[in-house]
């Protein structure tokens, strides 16, 4: 009787890898996780509660995750329209510009809140022509919309690109052929193939928003009750020694963060179940 042959596994067998994965990500993620939460149960749930429904606090939430939201939908319409643009056509520079995208990834946060900060001054390059319309970019909360833009931008496009790139034309152009308009084979044909991966994009851009600091630290001037953001609120928190009360703020924001991937996430997957059976 001849044996089957052995499969010969590039990686380890499943139970020596997945017990590698879980010390990894134990290490790495569950563990730091759990010392937050263990942290913030150091105080009575009187001071937990009276750190986290402080007017402060509450207005810092506001900001940051209404500041990351925008800036999010922003990137998944812009963003979209930028990898429709890499990926359907072709241009003198196109790589150049391809490669520009990823420059948020390799661009330290604080020289782009710098920089940022210098461009939308109202003495900035662009500045200075919005503020004789009464408009203020920098020190206000359109100016972190516009530093978590910047660098949640690339999330989207790399998320719809390969999508983009391996859609088969064809079933567009016999669309066309049978006399469907423009509008009709982006609703019917391309939408819902680039839709999951628009999600994805979208929640990836509104997480680094929301734990974003460097960037957003320069240009939105700092200011209570206005444009703080809940990291500096905690890094402010920890200079103060109040290690139980930066636990409690990032322990919530952790929750709420969780909580709302969790439904994007969610929503992602119905969606993608929806389209597998049509």
């Amino acid at each position: 009787m001849i044996k089957p042959p052995k499969h010969h596994r590039v990686l380890p067998g499943f139970s020596l890898s997945m017990g590698y994965t879980l010390v990894y990500l134990s290490l790495i993620v569950l563990i730091p996780i759990t010392v937050l939460f263990l942290k913030s149960t150091t105080a009575s749930f009187a001071d937990f509660w009276e750190t986290i429904t402080n007017e402060r606090v509450i207005a810092s939430f506001k900001v940051t995750f209404t500041a990351s939201f925008i800036a999010a939908a922003v990137n998944a319409i812009f963003g979209t329209l930028i990898a429709w643009v890499l990926a359907r056509y072709d241009f003198f520079g196109k790589k150049i510009v391809d490669s520009l995208v990823d420059l948020p990834f390799a661009f330290p946060t604080a020289v782009a809140g710098i920089s940022l900060t210098a461009i939308y001054a109202p003495n900035g390059w662009i500045g200075q022509f919005f503020e004789p319309l009464g408009v203020k970019i920098a020190f206000t909360q359109l100016g972190i919309i516009i530093a978590l833009i910047f660098i949640g931008l690339p999330f989207v496009v790399r998320s719809i690109q390969p999508v983009l790139l391996e859609m088969d034309q064809q079933v567009e152009e016999a669309a066309a052929m049978l006399g469907a308009k423009p509008y009709q084979i982006f609703m019917k044909i391309i939408f819902p193939a680039i839709f999951p991966a628009l999600l994805t994009g979208f929640a990836l851009a509104f997480a680094r928003a929301l734990g974003e600091y460097g960037s957003v630290v320069f240009i939105s001037g700092n200011m209570p009750m206005k444009t703080e953001i809940v990291p500096l609120l905690i890094i402010t928190k920890l200079e103060q020694y109040d290690y139980a009360g930066a636990s409690a703020i990032a322990s919530v924001m952790l929750v709420i963060s969780f909580g709302l991937l969790f439904l994007i996430n969610w929503w992602q997957w119905k969606t993608v179940k929806k389209y597998s059976r049509s």
